[in-house]
């Protein structure tokens, strides 16, 4: 009996892995389960996600809390079909074959949860245009 192929796997990547890339890959497996392979890595992670994303998120059903900045690596590029950048500039790995996407956000750090709320609202908008695109 053999498994079924696995879907496409996404990563997100921002600075500091504590506001942006983290709203996205909660989204993102919120709302496509496990039919998407979701990672989301900082080239200069935080100790702790942003407490104003993880409220934002919270009011929108999804709770974040309990998740952690992780730094980017090489392997975790290589392991993805599509590589969703939001504001990591050069440092962000290239490889051939891979999709890149440059999604330019507003950075969530030092902002409270009324200031969150727009950027999570385009995140989740981006997130359900994205999906749409990979069942396509």
């Amino acid at each position: 009996m053999s498994t079924p192929a696995p879907g496409p796997s996404v990563l997100f990547v921002c600075v500091h892995n504590a506001g942006r890339s983290q709203m996205a890959a909660a989204f993102l497996t919120h709302l496509a389960g496990d039919k998407v392979e979701v990672r989301s890595a900082g080239s200069a992670p935080a100790d702790t996600v942003n407490p104003a994303v993880v409220e934002a998120m919270k009011e929108a059903g999804i709770d974040i809390s309990a998740e952690t900045p992780k730094v980017l690596t090489v392997e975790a590029v290589q392991a993805s079909d599509v590589v969703i950048t939001m504001g990591c500039g050069d440092t962000c790995p290239v490889f051939p074959g891979k999709r890149y996407l440059d999604w330019q956000l507003d950075d969530p750090a030092g902002q409270g949860v009324a200031s969150v709320r727009p950027i999570r609202d385009e995140i989740e908008r981006r997130i359900r245009s994205l999906l749409i695109e990979l069942d396509g």
